[in-house]
């Protein structure tokens, strides 16, 4: 009888002998037995890579927010009327402003604030600003007299406290204001002369224009509320009179406006947009007459004009700027006599 080979192959695949099978069995233990030892080093792994910030990812910045003029401001224009009140014996009423040591030579009440407004502030270091008062004085002399002396300019040094809100750069603290001198009297700002506006076509005051009579009868309705307003505008407008009534007549003495032609006999086609610049008289109940000026824009309608809005301001030209206009002016003497005459000395 002839023997067959161990190793010879079936028809069904490869005899595996008892050996191999127990070497298989060994490493399938061993490796199951690696995923579970490994399993937690794994997990943790994973758990801080997906923790992890992207290197290349930027974090949000937040943005500054910017120290508010308000605060210096105010407070600058309280010392400015401070200081022209004091006067000798008088010059601990600006301490709640100025800590500094002040004498002054001055007669308290020679000048007065009658009005002020801040016109500039800059924030020249964080926390501190230059502030521009600008005041109209008037000057009383020891007989009871006054005299106007117009508009004299001051800049005060301000350091603020506290958040950017109330000028300073300390969020949470609270807010707190310093001069750091006297007023120094400065020069007024530059004289502008404005741009070109854009009504280049005058149409006086003619009644026979549609457009000047509509304006004229907005006009009278908006100032004297004797019709009403919708007559005269476009539907879908919402303007409401003044009230109560400050006037009792209204006269158009002056039409300009942004369209081309000379003539405006006949109203264009629907949705035509004009621009007008109106000049009125208005008379008060007392009978004084006040000019005014008003810009309005125009829209047409089913053969008619009708003011589409009160504009906010004149409508200027592309690209005209204000140019200056520097003018010379001469101090008046009383208003080099009734300067008080400080001599301040930090202390």
């Amino acid at each position: 009888m002839q023997e067959t080979p161990a190793d010879e192959p079936d028809e069904t695949g490869w005899k595996t002998s008892t050996a191999q099978m127990a070497g298989l069995s060994r490493l399938a233990r061993a490796g199951v037995w690696a995923l579970v030892v490994s399993g937690p080093v794994l997990g943790t792994l994973a758990f801080l890579s997906s923790s992890a910030p992207a290197q290349g990812a930027d974090k949000p910045v937040a943005a500054a927010t910017p120290a508010s003029p308000v605060g210096p401001a105010g407070f600058a224009e309280l010392f400015v009327a401070a200081y022209l009140q004091a006067g000798q014996g008088t010059e601990r009423d600006l301490a709640p402003y100025y800590s500094g040591s002040v004498a002054l030579a001055v007669k308290p009440g020679t000048r007065t604030a009658t009005q002020s407004t801040v016109i500039a502030s800059r924030e020249v270091q964080p926390g501190y600003w230059s502030v521009t008062v600008a005041a109209e004085v008037t000057a009383h002399d020891d007989k009871g007299k006054s005299k106007r002396l117009g508009v004299q300019y001051f800049r005060v040094g301000i350091q603020a406290t506290g958040p950017a809100g109330a000028g300073g750069t300390e969020q949470g603290a609270t807010a707190g204001y310093a001069a750091t001198s006297l007023p120094a009297q400065v020069a007024a700002p530059t004289a502008l002369k404005p741009g070109g506006l854009a009504y280049e076509t005058d149409r006086g005051s003619s009644s026979a224009d549609p457009s000047v009579e509509t304006a004229r009868g907005f006009l009278a309705a908006y100032l004297t509320g004797t019709t009403e307003l919708d007559r005269y505008t476009s539907p879908g407008t919402r303007l409401q009179p003044i009230s109560p009534a400050p006037y009792a007549a209204v006269k158009v003495t002056g039409v300009q406006d942004d369209s081309s032609g000379s003539g405006q006999q006949k109203v264009p086609a629907d949705g035509t947009v004009l621009h007008q610049l109106v000049q009125v008289d208005a008379t008060d109940q007392a009978g004084s007459p006040v000019s005014l000026s008003y810009a309005l824009t125009l829209r047409s309608r089913a053969g008619r004009w009708e003011v589409a809005s009160v504009d906010d301001a004149p409508a200027i030209r592309a690209s005209s700027p204000p140019s200056a206009a520097p003018h010379a002016t001469t101090p008046s003497p009383d208003a080099a006599t009734a300067s008080p005459s400080p001599s301040p000395s930090n202390s």
